[in-house]
């Protein structure tokens, strides 16, 4: 494993969650990763909106179930007011719905609370480097939510070309695989899978790969039964 750069800016996060002890836990222990600072606690959504603007932290972590504003509309009001910022959820549940509606909301990824704290961290680089972090089993579930939805959604027009390359990538980010294990499955760099999602997004006029991934399944995009 490379060598750390002693120089390089530590990625900024901001810990939220109302179980005091679970809180105070995480921030002591990703004290101790070398590239990570924790700028900020919160123990409910509205002060996690509040800390959110005042920091601009890269990455907050959010508990989905809070008092006085639930995790979920403080991601949707961090993401409105802070776009900058990228979200992980941290939650004791792994329900499709939970699931859902953190992506819908503009969380960038989903962890359950057992993680392990180098899970954790590795999901903080990984989130502030601009990729989704979910699970293969939740990216699955993620999946049947939106064939669900688009059921019932069905009044687009003609959808952008993607090109059979494009199409490949998007398949395989929809499995919940990050870039370098799309380069490796499709034998090309990884600089070029974060190129074809670029083009990706380029074209749908999206955000996330997430939602990339959203537009893809309701457009009939992805052969997926």
């Amino acid at each position: 494993m490379p060598e750390l750069n002693s120089h390089a800016e530590a990625v900024r996060v901001v810990v939220v969650d109302d179980q005091e002890l679970f809180r105070r836990g995480l921030t002591m222990l990703l004290g101790v990763e070398p590239d990570i600072e924790v700028v900020g606690e919160a123990g409910d959504g509205n002060s996690a909106i509040e800390l959110a603007l005042e920091t601009v932290p890269d990455v907050v972590l959010l508990d989905v179930r809070m008092p006085k504003r639930s995790g979920l509309e403080a991601c949707m009001r961090i993401k409105e007011q802070v776009p900058s910022t990228r979200i992980i959820m941290l939650t004791v549940s792994d329900e499709e719905g939970d699931l859902y509606e953190a992506v819908k909301n503009g969380a960038s990824g989903y962890l359950l609370k057992d993680s392990s704290i180098d899970e954790v961290a590795q999901a903080i680089r990984v989130v502030a480097e601009g990729q989704s972090l979910i699970s293969p089993s939740m990216a699955a579930k993620l999946i049947d939510e939106f064939k669900e939805i688009s059921r019932s959604d069905r009044e687009a027009g003609a959808a952008p070309r993607l090109t059979d390359r494009e199409l490949e990538v998007l398949r395989l980010v929809a499995k919940g695989l990050n870039n370098r294990e799309v380069a490796k499955q499709l034998f090309i760099s990884e600089n070029t899978v974060k190129n074809h999602v670029r083009n990706i997004l380029d074209k749908l006029q999206l955000h996330s790969r997430m939602e990339a991934v959203m537009y893809a399944v309701r457009e009939k995009l992805l052969d997926i039964p």
